[in-house]
């Protein structure tokens, strides 16, 4: 294989390269020899294939946390052990990380989703056991396989966009990608208390807990059979020079590229302020139904269309800023309005909590969910522009296991906080952390290596 020295020179041979079926020639400046960037149909297939299993396995992340007033009266649990449900997703991230990023650099897109997809299947087939009282532990289990499968899941956003889509496509691919885990959180906020309902009957409450577990393995095992027939690793020919110099780069090894992005300071600093950011988030979905409840009794049903408008705001932040950066390529000016928008947003969210308007709390959370949200997608591609070449699923992954760990702290604090001295001051520590982190994401050199690969190899005019 060539080194990476041997980086390939694109030249578009068809006009509207980019488009399906678009073939574009690239001749190496060192050798000479010619290779091919293509983007092909399927490509779209393949990511719907993906948001349908990032869907999956989203929905079930907040599937107790939002009806945790039903789920400890059933399970005779405490809200901590209804939070851990939330938390094990955070907690098993972390834990295998390493391991999640090495199988998606080495065994590729098809085997590493695979594994995702299955382990969502039985993790969900699992909790059809857990329907009694007494078997919380089983639906723990249950949630505890499914939440394992997503370290499957958050890397490959940036890692799909990148081996399938062209360079005038590849954010706005990323940011649909991220979409279909925010569609599964949707989902989780809004099935849960429209089907299980409280009820003073245990009866009741079990057979729609029944239902709601029916329906998530259905869906999950009908998907298992679309991935293996129809899920594809990679296309034959790159579809941009940057992934096509990638391709040509030797590789050097998991253990090395996890050195080199920790020797990256502006990464190093993305992954910080990205981490507090995701993580803030996080913490504000676990504790949101107690947080609505507290200022409106009885409106659990409302509790769960809130969280709804926040991932649904923030499913409309992901592909508008997604199309932003394939537009402007100004990662970091949108990395920073989005921060301080964010926080802004969560500042508005505080102080209108106790206005006594359901409608004025579904705006400010809609507010928040847009920006905080619609970062995610921005965050994985500056980091891929920061860190190029290096595997784009490791970069990710590593900002989602710093969002795991202090989606973990911050919702401990939080709980402790909202417990203690209630929601305005644990709202606002959440609100300082974002200010921590906007500072951080105002110092990062913004040094965009894929755009720097995109420019050196600009076409040259066909003869």
């Amino acid at each position: 294989m060539a080194n990476k020295n041997s980086a390939t020179l694109c030249v578009e041979l068809e006009k509207g390269a980019g488009k399906p079926g678009s073939v574009v020639k690239s001749v190496n400046p060192v050798k000479s020899k010619i290779s091919e960037c293509r983007v092909y149909r399927i490509r779209w297939l393949i990511l719907f294939l993906f948001v349908l299993y990032s869907m999956a396995n989203g929905m079930q992340w907040i599937q107790y946390s939002i009806i945790a007033d039903v789920v400890t009266k059933y399970y005779s649990v405490s809200n901590f052990a209804v939070d851990l449900t939330s938390v094990i997703y955070m907690f098993t991230y972390i834990i295998l990380i390493f391991p999640g990023s090495w199988a998606l650099d080495k065994l590729g897109l098809r085997k590493a989703v695979l594994l995702g997809a299955f382990g969502t299947c039985f993790g969900s087939i699992v909790k059809l056991f857990s329907v009694h009282p007494t078997l919380f532990y089983v639906t723990f289990i249950g949630q505890t396989i499914v939440a394992i499968s997503q370290v499957f899941i958050l890397s490959v956003p940036a890692r799909l966009a990148a081996v399938w889509f062209g360079p005038s496509e590849v954010s706005l691919a990323c940011s649909i990608g991220v979409f279909g885990n925010q569609v599964g959180i949707a989902a989780g906020f809004l099935f849960p208390p429209t089907i299980v309902a409280p009820s003073e009957n245990p009866d009741v409450v079990g057979a729609r807990l029944q239902l709601m577990f029916n329906i998530v393995a259905a869906f999950t095992g009908i998907l298992l059979v679309l991935l293996l027939i129809f899920f594809k690793d990679a296309p034959e020919l790159p579809p941009s020079p940057a992934q096509a110099a990638q391709r040509a780069c030797e590789p050097s090894g998991f253990g090395s590229s996890i050195k080199r992005l920790f020797m990256n300071p502006a990464y190093v600093l993305l992954l910080f302020s990205y981490g507090i950011n995701v993580g803030v988030f996080y913490a504000i979905s676990t504790l949101l139904n107690d947080v609505i409840l507290g200022y409106f009794p009885g409106r659990q049903q409302d509790a769960g269309q809130i969280g709804l408008v926040i991932v649904i705001a923030g499913m409309v932040g992901s592909i508008l800023c997604g199309i932003i950066l394939d537009r402007t390529h100004k990662f970091k000016e949108t990395t920073l309005v989005l921060y301080f928008l964010s926080l802004a947003g969560m500042i508005l969210f505080t102080f209108t909590l106790g206005s006594g308007y359901l409608e004025v709390v579904y705006f400010t959370s809609g507010v928040v969910g847009f920006f905080m949200t619609g970062y995610l997608p921005v965050g994985f591609e500056f980091a891929t522009e920061l860190t190029y070449p290096e595997p784009e699923g490791t970069s990710s992954g590593m900002l989602n296991a710093s969002a795991q760990i202090f989606g973990i702290a911050f919702t401990m604090f939080a709980r402790l906080i909202l417990n203690t001295f209630g929601d305005l001051w644990s709202n606002l520590s959440l609100c300082a952390a974002l200010v921590v982190g906007a500072g951080m994401t105002t110092i990062i050199k913004c040094d965009l290596r894929r755009q720097t690969e995109q420019v050196k190899n600009l076409p040259r005019p066909a003869v």
